[in-house]
């Protein structure tokens, strides 16, 4: 039975295409967008330290995906992702940072996966892909519906100062957070 908290082996590893590389230093913009904790404007969110996640869909426990979805390279692994920011967030938190996470699914499904998976952050829906068109980020055409690509972002007084793209594995992607934060520490 399919199982979307753990990922199979030999999925095929993202490469880098350089299309987040013009994205540290920009700001944070003024995209509203509603959330499993109410609305939340991100330029607002990014006024001080926080972690930006951004991936394509979650799944859901028993529904399983198109097989070519865990042949297309970055795909798979939101739900771990997510647990990931959700086991990490005491770290995040005593780093001084907010974690918000963000997908082109509607805001049913980011409810859904918030209430399954305990997330204690708020997840944003972006199904209009506001976010990307305000930012240039990355995403990608599957099964007729543009997604997004897997990326972190780390702002800071309301700018990009770390960008983790491509994301993988997905799953570890929070513990790469929280090791980069403490390695900038003084």
């Amino acid at each position: 039975m399919y199982d979307p908290t753990v990922l199979p082996p030999e999925l095929p590893v993202p490469e880098d295409d350089g299309s987040a590389d013009h994205l540290t230093g920009m700001p944070v913009p003024r995209v509203r967008l509603p959330s499993t904790q109410g609305e939340l404007d991100l330029a607002e969110c990014a006024d001080r330290l926080v972690v930006l996640y951004v991936y394509p869909r979650t799944g859901r426990p028993g529904v399983e995906p198109p097989r070519e979805w865990d042949e297309t390279p970055g795909a798979r692994g939101c739900t771990p992702q997510s647990c990931g920011y959700r086991d990490h967030g005491g770290e995040l938190g005593e780093l001084g940072a907010r974690v918000v996470g963000v997908s082109a699914q509607s805001l049913d499904d980011q409810r859904e996966a918030a209430d399954r998976l305990g997330l204690p952050h708020p997840v944003a829906a972006d199904p209009e892909l506001r976010l990307a068109q305000a930012l240039r980020l990355p995403t990608f055409e599957f099964d007729g519906r543009r997604l997004y690509k897997r990326l972190a972002l780390v702002a800071e007084a309301g700018r990009i100062v770390k960008v983790f793209y491509p994301v993988f594995p997905p799953d570890e992607n929070a513990a790469d957070v929280v090791a980069w934060l403490r390695e900038r520490e003084p």
